[in-house]
């Protein structure tokens, strides 16, 4: 690997000789192997024939590998049983299960402002209590749909996705117990895991991340209600996107650093910075097993100069106009789908017993697809102006006569067990299931069916008798 002499040296002056000769030792080292599984869906782990080695200390959900096996022909990891993500990003489900504990509201409204693809957000979901609403958000619409298919993989329901810029958040007038910035960065951190990282890298690069980061900082302020927290992360070295920012949140927006416990083990270092002298975790290569990682948590207090004072007035001004929003326009409710046929809204209230607590959610249908949202929260996701990408439980869509059920309600943790039939597939199958291949399913009942794959849902197929036609994503189809 080479490094741009500028990044060593820089890196060099705000480490020190000692820190820098283990960083710079340590990024001509593979990458580590880690992976988290999915708490809601996996109760323990189980190694499936991995080798592992050893667990992710700050994530109790995490496993090192020794190796990194073929993740694409795997089913388990279609099904959302897991997430390969890099362990020094586990982090945040150790910050935010801290957190959790001492907010306010016991059932907290998270955002994941800069959320794609998705590795932070399903760790939140791990870590917050059950029944929190968390919205994940990305403004590229491409990035924001793998960020949809991941959280889908996922399967927790109370989650909104969005495909908005940070100033959308500011217009809409939602207030957020918890934000995360996972802000684009300069990818130092990185350099060893991408290429590409290090041919971006410049000085110029970081000075307009820098400034980056302060406009999407600023905007998540706004929307973070008052005792609120915001927790600020980038995955990379220098002090211009790191230390420097969190003085400015300091300076500007009255943030006040807030501390996370740690244990001395795990190898995490603090500032580089001396005149900095404020909490703050850096996740070095050669100290820690995993990449590059900085984060701070700020603490908003009860008026956080204008900017507090200003929230309260803005959320109250924009509360009628959300209400009014094309987003809201986008949710047919209850009456308007039943003016197309009574007949369609009763298959949809028949697909809403597919549920675990069917009481707890209603129906809404945005574009062709029927979604249940949950009740605690339906009126907020349905009063936002935001695009919204998908929401709550995606049921299914009319055809003709009958209700399709959607791939994403089979991944749902909200799916009762016993909605409808059930039929197990070897690997083999799950494999060909996956490459969106027909089937051929012997002593089968005709109709919908549900294939499970090691007693865990795979996803649907309708079954004619002779074959069975494959119902999986095609835009999610295993390729190779």
């Amino acid at each position: 690997m080479r490094l741009p002499e500028s990044f060593c040296e820089r890196t060099r002056a705000l480490l020190g000789d000692e820190r820098w000769s283990v960083l710079e030792h340590a990024l001509g080292e593979q990458p580590t192997v880690s992976v988290r599984y999915n708490p809601w869906k996996q109760p323990g782990w189980q190694a499936d024939g991995w080798q592992i080695n050893g667990r992710v200390p700050w994530c109790p959900d995490g496993l090192y590998l020794k190796e990194r096996p073929s993740f694409t022909f795997d089913p388990l990891f279609h099904m959302g049983k897991y997430y390969v993500q890099e362990a020094s990003s586990m982090f945040v489900s150790h910050v935010v299960r801290q957190l959790a504990s001492i907010l306010e509201n016991q059932e907290p409204t998270v955002l994941d402002m800069c959320a794609a693809p998705g590795g932070k957000s399903t760790a939140m979901i791990s870590a917050l209590p059950q029944g929190s609403l968390l919205f994940a958000n990305e403004p590229i619409r491409l990035r924001a749909n793998i960020l949809a298919e991941n959280l889908s993989k996922f399967g927790y329901p109370h989650v909104v996705v969005t495909n908005n810029y940070p100033k959308d958040y500011e217009r809409n007038g939602l207030l957020f117990d918890l934000i995360l910035c996972d802000v684009p960065c300069s990818g130092e951190g990185m350099f060893r895991k991408d290429a590409v990282a290090i041919e971006e890298w410049s000085e110029e690069h970081v000075k307009h991340c820098s400034l980056l980061q302060r406009e999407i900082v600023e905007s998540a302020w706004k929307v973070l209600r008052p005792g609120g927290f915001l927790i600020y992360s980038t995955c990379t070295f220098n002090r211009e996107e790191n230390e420097d920012n969190i003085r400015w949140m300091m300076d500007e927006l009255d943030a006040a650093p807030w501390s996370i416990n740690i244990d001395s083990e795990w190898g995490i270092q603090g500032s580089m910075t001396e005149a900095y002298g404020r909490p703050c975790y850096r996740f070095l290569p050669g100290f820690t097993r995993g990449e590059g990682l900085f984060m701070a948590v700020m603490k908003k207090g009860a008026w956080s100069k204008e900017h507090g004072a200003r929230n309260k007035e803005h959320g109250a001004r924009n509360k009628e106009q959300g209400a009014r929003s094309k987003g809201q326009e986008a949710w047919s409710k209850e009456h308007g789908a039943r003016s197309k046929g009574q007949e369609a809204w009763s298959k949809g209230q028949e697909a809403r017993n597919w549920l675990d607590r069917a009481e707890d959610y209603e129906l809404r249908k945005m574009g062709d697809t029927l979604y249940a949202l949950p009740k605690r929260w339906s009126s907020l996701i349905q009063k936002t102006s935001l695009r919204i990408i998908q929401a709550g439980v995606a049921l299914g869509e009319q055809k003709g006569k009958d209700l399709l059920p959607d791939h994403r309600l089979a991944l749902s943790t909200a799916l009762r067990d016993d909605a409808l039939p059930h039929v197990a597939v070897d690997y083999t199958q799950a494999i060909s299931y996956l490459r969106r291949e027909a089937l051929t399913l012997e002593d089968a009942p005709r109709g919908i069916v549900l294939l499970t794959y090691e007693d865990m849902p795979l996803g649907f197929v309708k079954n004619l008798g002779n074959r069975a036609n494959n119902l999986y994503p095609k835009e999610w189809r295993v390729r190779s």
